[in-house]
């Protein structure tokens, strides 16, 4: 089965990465959410896209309670996304300007998805390596996936998830092929495709076996996918 993973909520009818994408993300049928995390900093793990709030301040150099009401904790997303899954994406670019080679927040976050998500209903993913092997590092057990976008033609991303032990890939869109799903099938990886909206697409996704795909409209992939 295909599973639907609402991207940062049910962000076509909500804002995106709050509460009320995420409740909205169930009510419209997703099976799964995917979310963005960054560590202020006392240490809170929030949900976040951009390492700037839209004023220009860092996440970073803030306290939680400096934050606007809709940057939520990471805890209270878990809370209201029920049962289903969720993708935590671990957002560690080095052009960033809150880029942590140390990766400080991982361990939080492990600890965070240990308490509050059963094993099959949590994927920690990033495009930095370094991020998703500190997790495998603290608990092996936990599911880790390897994000990527630049695998035309061939399957290096595969190669290298594969290589280090983690359980899935998430590839741009772009880049899905069937022979590029079975690759990944054969090498012991979900395959989690981000981020499509058009029903048809969707529907040629299904039809090559991938394992989710991630979209902003949930209600539509539902539909699509009947």
């Amino acid at each position: 089965m295909t599973l639907i993973v609402a991207h940062r909520g049910a962000s076509k009818a909500f804002r995106e990465n709050t509460l009320d994408a995420f409740r909205g993300a169930a009510e419209l049928g997703a099976d799964w959410v995917e979310l963005d995390v960054r560590r202020t900093r006392c240490g809170t793990i929030v949900v976040h896209h951009d390492a700037e709030l839209e004023d220009g301040r860092l996440i970073k150099d803030l306290e939680v309670d400096q934050l606007p009401d809709h940057v939520a904790t990471l805890e209270d997303v878990i809370d209201v996304c029920g049962e289903m899954g969720v993708n935590i994406e671990i957002k560690n670019d080095s052009a960033d300007a809150d880029f942590d080679p140390e990766h400080l927040m991982v361990p939080r976050i492990v600890e965070i998805a240990r308490a509050q998500l059963a094993r099959d209903k949590v994927l920690v993913t990033s495009f930095d390596m370094g991020a998703i092997n500190a997790v495998h590092d603290i608990d092996p057990n936990m599911p880790t996936g390897l994000l990527t976008d630049d695998d035309v033609g061939h399957e290096v991303s595969i190669g290298r998830a594969a290589a280090h032990d983690h359980s899935a890939v998430n590839p741009w869109d772009e880049i899905v092929t069937p022979r590029w799903v079975r690759a990944a099938h054969e090498a012991g990886l979900a395959v989690y495709v981000w981020t499509v909206d058009d029903p048809r697409r969707i529907t040629q996704l299904a039809a090559m076996d991938v394992d989710g795909i991630i979209t902003n409209v949930p209600d539509v992939a539902r539909k699509a996918l009947g």
